[in-house]
This record gives structure tokens, C-alpha cells and sequence, in this order.
């Protein structure tokens, strides 16, 4: 028998591992002590991890990692998660929850382009309460509502998210910011209020101004945006310049004086090519006018005959005019001799690349001592200009089908894309949104669909219609049986819109696979746009009004395709009401240089249209390096205003008229 004392030693050494023990059995059972959540910070974890935190959370912690889901849903495209995981959430939520889920719900919905509830849910979320990581994405939120569309409001949301980020979200909020204002119209800018302690707004809309005045001049433009940040140093652009703006301080003139013309200037395009090289020797011998006088609608004549390929003005198509069919002359206009221009002592040489390959002749004039060179011409020749690994500046008298970013190439183009996005403004700043493309059944009708639908996106509309018509002995057939034109379109198929990301916010693209097969009638669409030749028009938009009754308000417009003369006085009635585009020359903007020009071709305005390409041409040849270098340069050119693109693609905005009475006036 053990003596007492020794069991009572072992006794008392047990206490401590029993109680030891059922202090760990506790613990087993109630579980790991719960992990905190931050549901207004940053959300870096995954969905499938938040979602597996939500599996195993029993307490108040659930709901924020529920949220937290939601949030990483949204970021990684899920939606239809992300909109189970937001009905799921319980009902008595705290404050700060109740915010979270609202700025989940105005997130979501904008995935859904519910643009008008996101803004009501953005509206209705107190500011104040957010944190500076909320706020961030409260903005970001406000900013994706706007769609892209340049406003007041879109610039104070930039300005307020700009001091909640880092790195390169805040680089990209200030290109942001700098983009929105140069969008901005002259009418937009002549209504600005803004309040007397927003300073820095004020010094971005002096930055502006200090822009605009000197754009054209690299030197001058330096300067200007020198002074401008010791004015404003506390302004966040005076520290870190947006991108497009600090290329200005690295601006390197480039040699113009040897420019290598590559043309055909044999061939089936041979005659376009020399209307091209007419006005390019023109402008560079001081032989134009160079004073445009005011704007006087003048009447445009037939196309020629002409090779698809070879085309570069939109409206020098095949028509039924015969030779011998007499055009209109040119009215007379009032204004003296053409002023002449400075004389440049550079180098021109002519290169065929009717004779040679592109690549052949590039080595050629680079061999000769080319500092730049203007074309070629025909889109083939382009692409490959585009595919070669040249070191010599370029400007390319067409698009490929590709554009491509490069620093020593740009693109200047009379092409019916160019058209059609210049009509997408054009419509969307008269108020249209519904609107339907009538176009021919051909890759023509191809290209203005996607470059219209494309344009149209970009100003903030969403679907685009498009209907095709065949030959004009199937129209004519079309109006003696009476049947009309009932303008019932398909959606035009639009590239898909980039997903917006930035401050740890990501609003992909929405997919909205209904569209594919929507259809609308006449009772949707408010403007039509139609690309036609001129015998196609005079049937077309008379089978329209067979099928649309007179008070509905659809306005008609066209490209400078059907624009020709010789139709006279009763054709300019039947069309009515209707607008069509084309380049400020033969517009009236220079009357001068219009006769000039007109008296060259035998008042073929298409050749015209290419003799003011070739004029242009020189112009921005002669600026090339303001071209490619500083953002947004622009020239009030003869075949538009021209103005250049991040990818230094030369956008035209065209003059428009309208048939009025039987006379063609400027449109309102």
C-alpha cells in the first residue's frame, strides 16, 4: 500500500493537467478566435477564399466577409455570383455595411449599363462616412456613369479621387482629367460655373487655355506650361504633367527639307495621284490661296469612273453620269486673285509605287537622302508600309486595317470611315440616339457600319441599326411595286467595350448577348444615315417616305457619296430636309482657292476633293513633328478640321449641308 503522502503528491501534481486539459477542450469547442475584417479597406484576397470564410464564419463576421465576396466577384466578371451573394445578405445590417452593399449595388448595376440607378444608388451614399479606400471607388463609380461623356461633374470627380491614389492610378486619373477637358466643346466651356474655392479646377482650365493658345507652337507651348506650374504649384498636374502633356518638354523638330511623294503614278489610279501631287506642289510653291473667306454652300460635281482599290475620296464612285453630260460650273464668286503663300525650298521626289514595292522604294528614297515621306496611297500599299521596320518619318495617305502606334507614323486619310465617325458626332450633337444606317450590300456598307458603330459607342450611344439595300434596278423595282423602305434594322455588332480598372475597382465590360438579335422598327429610330450614290438616293429616300408617315420626325442625313451636281432643281426638292457632308472646300469655306482648283479638274469636284488632300498633305508634312508630338494638334485644313488622335490618326470634322427649298444651305 502506497503511503498517503506520496497520493496525495500525485494528487495535487494532476489538478493542473486536468483543469490544463479542459481549458484546451473549450477551446476546441468553441473554435479559432474569429479574424477581424475590414470591409473599407482593400480586397485583395479572391472570391473562392471570401466565399470560404463566409462557409465558415458563425458570427457577426459573416456578413463582412460576405461582402467582401461580392466585391471580388464583381472585380473577376462574376456577376450572376455577385448578384445571388448580394440578395443573400441579411437584413439588419450595421451602418458601415448598409454603405459597403450600396457602393456592391451601384457597381453591379453598372455591369448591367443601368446607368440611371447606379447614379440614383451613388447619389443617395453619404461621402463623409467613406473611408479614403471607399471614396477611391465611390468615384471611380461616379466617373463609369458618365459613360465618357465630358462634363462639369466628371472633372470634379476626377479632381476629388486624385488625392485617395498612388503610382500609376493617380498618373492615369490625371490623363483622365486632362482628356475630359480637351473634350470638352467651345459651348461646355462658355458655361462653366465653378465655386470660388475649387483652385484646382481653376488651375486645370487655366492649363487649358494656356494649351489652346499655343498648341500649334512647341516652343511657345513649353513656355506657356512652364509659367503655368509656378502659378499653380500646388495643383497635382504641376508635379506630375499628364503623359500627353510632358511629351511637350522632350519636343525634337524633325528635318523636312527632302520629302519623298510616293504616288502611282502610273496605272489605273494615276489620275488621282496626280490631283494629289497638283495640290501638294501647290501648297509647298506658295501657288494657293491661303485666306479662307465666309462659308458659301456650292453644289459638287460628278465622280469618275474609278478602281475600288485606287479610291481615296469617299464620293469618287461609279456613277450613271455619261462624259458627255454637262456639269454645273462654279457660281461666281466675288473674291479676288488667290493670295499666294510662302514658297518652302524643300526637296520634293516622286516615287511610282505603281513600278516598285513599297519596301524597295522606302530603301530607295532613304538611300537618297529622304528625311520624310508623304503616302503611298492605295490601302495595300499601307498595310505594307505599316508591316515594314522604316526609321523614316511617315505620312500615310490611307488607314490600314490595323492602325498602329508608332512614333514615326501617322495617317491621313478621305475615307468613308472617316465620314461616318465625323456623322456619329454630327447626329449625336443634333440629339439623335436611335440611329439606323441604310447602306449598300457590300464591304463599303461594311466599313461604314463598323467605323459608325465604333464613333457612336465612343460619344456614349449604345445600339446602332443597319439596313442594306441591292443594286438600283432592285430599288427601282422596289418603288413601282410600292413596297417602300420600312427602316427595320439589326444591330450593328460594336467592339466590345474595355473593362474600366483602377483604384482596386474593376467594372468589366457588360455582355449583352440580347442585342445580337434585336430588331427595331420605324418607331425607335430618330435619324438615319444613308451612304448612296446620287441616282440611289433620288430612289431611296422616296421609298422611305412611302413607309414612314411625314410626322415622324426622322431626320435624314448623307455622305458626300450622292453629293454631286447635274441633278438639278428638281432633284434638290425631292430631297428636302435632308443633310449631307463634305470637305469645307467645296462648302464655300475658300472660294478663291475653290475656283482655282475647280478651273485645274474641269470642275470634277472629286478630283477637287483630292487636289485639297494633296494641299493638306503638304501642310501637315510641314509640321510633322508637331503632328506626332503634341497632343491633339489641329489644322483648319481644306478637306476638314483636322486634328490628330493618340495614334496620330488624322480625324476630319466635316461641313454640313442641307437642302433647303431647292437650295443646298449651311446646316443648323
Amino acid at each position: 500500500m502506497l503511503p498517503s503522502t506520496v497520493f496525495r503528491t500525485k494528487a495535487g501534481r494532476s489538478v493542473p493537467l486536468l483543469l490544463a486539459a479542459l481549458i484546451f477542450a473549450g477551446c476546441s469547442v468553441q473554435g479559432p478566435p474569429s479574424q477581424s475584417v475590414d470591409i473599407q479597406g482593400a480586397a485583395t484576397g479572391t472570391s473562392d477564399y471570401y466565399l470560404q470564410q463566409v462557409q465558415q464564419s458563425a458570427n457577426d463576421n459573416k456578413a463582412d466577409w460576405q461582402l467582401l465576396a461580392i466585391r471580388a466577384l464583381l472585380n473577376e466578371g462574376k456577376t450572376p455570383a455577385a448578384k445571388a451573394q448580394l440578395d443573400q445578405l441579411p437584413a439588419n445590417l450595421n451602418a458601415t455595411q448598409v454603405t459597403e452593399r450600396d457602393l456592391l449595388n451601384a457597381q453591379w448595376l453598372l455591369t448591367q449599363k443601368d446607368v440611371a440607378n447606379a447614379s440614383t444608388q451613388l447619389r443617395n451614399i453619404d461621402v463623409r462616412s467613406l473611408s479614403d479606400a471607399q471614396k477611391a471607388r465611390y468615384y471611380q463609380l461616379v466617373i463609369a456613369t458618365s459613360q465618357g461623356r465630358p462634363s462639369l461633374d466628371l472633372l470634379r470627380a476626377f479632381i476629388a479621387q486624385e488625392p485617395l491614389l498612388k503610382g500609376s492610378d493617380r498618373q492615369k486619373n490625371l490623363d483622365a482629367t486632362w482628356q475630359t477637358l480637351t473634350q470638352m466643346t467651345e459651348q461646355q466651356m462658355r458655361s462653366l460655373v465653378i465655386n470660388a474655392d475649387e483652385n484646382t479646377l481653376r488651375g486645370w482650365l487655366d492649363l487649358l487655355n494656356v494649351y489652346q493658345t499655343n498648341r500649334n507652337d512647341p516652343d511657345m507651348l513649353k513656355a506657356g506650361i512652364s509659367d503655368w506650374q509656378k502659378r499653380y504649384p500646388q495643383n497635382p498636374a504641376a508635379q506630375s504633367l499628364p503623359t500627353a502633356l510632358s511629351q511637350v518638354q522632350n519636343f525634337q523638330p524633325a528635318s523636312t527639307q527632302r520629302i519623298a511623294l510616293l504616288l502611282p503614278m502610273s496605272g489605273a489610279a494615276q489620275v488621282f495621284a496626280q490631283a494629289i501631287q497638283q495640290g501638294f506642289n501647290d501648297a509647298k510653291n506658295g501657288a494657293i490661296s491661303v485666306a479662307p473667306s465666309a462659308p458659301q454652300p456650292a453644289e459638287t460635281a460628278p465622280a469618275t469612273q474609278d478602281d475600288p482599290n485606287a479610291v481615296v475620296s469617299p464620293s469618287a464612285a461609279t456613277t450613271e453620269t455619261s462624259p458627255e453630260q454637262p456639269v454645273d460650273s462654279i457660281p461666281a464668286q466675288p473674291a479676288a486673285a488667290p493670295a499666294p503663300g510662302a514658297v518652302s525650298r524643300a526637296e520634293v521626289r516622286v516615287y511610282d509605287t505603281s513600278t516598285q514595292p513599297v519596301e524597295q522604294l522606302l530603301n530607295q528614297a532613304q538611300q537618297e537622302g529622304a528625311t520624310l515621306v508623304v503616302g503611298p496611297l492605295i490601302k495595300n500599299n499601307v498595310e505594307a508600309l505599316a508591316n515594314s521596320q522604316t526609321a523614316l518619318n511617315v505620312l500615310a495617305l490611307n488607314e490600314p486595317g490595323r492602325v498602329q502606334n508608332r512614333p514615326n507614323l501617322c495617317y491621313f486619310a478621305l475615307s468613308p470611315e472617316d465620314e461616318a465617325r465625323d456623322a456619329a458626332h454630327h447626329m449625336w450633337n443634333q440629339g439623335k440616339r436611335s440611329p439606323l444606317l441604310l447602306l449598300p450590300r457590300s464591304e463599303l456598307g461594311n466599313r461604314v457600319a463598323a467605323a459608325f458603330a465604333a464613333e457612336w459607342s465612343k460619344v456614349g450611344g449604345s445600339t446602332v441599326l443597319e439596313q442594306r439595300f441591292g443594286s438600283t434596278g432592285d430599288l427601282k423595282q422596289g418603288i413601282n411595286s410600292g413596297a417602300g423602305i420600312s427602316l427595320t434594322g439589326t444591330p450593328v455588332a460594336a467592339p466590345a467595350p474595355q473593362a474600366i480598372s483602377i483604384a482596386g475597382l474593376s467594372i468589366p465590360a457588360p455582355q449583352n448577348t440580347a442585342a445580337a438579335s434585336e430588331s427595331r422598327t420605324s418607331g425607335g429610330v430618330d435619324g438615319v444615315y444613308i451612304v448612296s450614290t446620287q441616282s440611289e438616293l433620288a430612289l431611296i429616300k422616296p421609298m422611305i417616305a412611302m413607309r414612314t408617315s411625314s410626322r415622324s420626325n426622322i431626320a435624314m442625313y448623307a455622305s458626300s457619296r450622292s453629293a454631286q451636281a447635274g441633278a438639278g432643281p428638281d432633284f434638290r426638292l425631292e430631297m428636302e430636309g435632308l443633310q449631307f457632308s463634305d470637305i469645307p472646300l467645296l462648302s464655300g469655306n475658300n472660294p478663291a482657292l475653290m475656283q482655282q482648283a475647280a478651273s485645274k479638274f474641269n470642275n470634277d469636284y472629286s478630283l477637287v476633293r483630292l487636289y485639297a488632300m494633296g494641299v493638306d498633305a503638304w501642310q501637315l508634312a510641314s509640321h510633322f513633328s508637331e503632328m506626332r508630338q503634341l497632343p491633339g494638334y489641329q489644322l483648319q485644313g481644306n478637306t476638314g478640321q483636322l486634328t490628330t488622335d493618340e495614334n496620330c490618326v488624322i480625324n476630319r470634322k466635316l461641313s454640313w449641308n442641307q437642302y433647303r427649298q431647292g437650295q443646298i444651305v449651311p446646316a443648323n
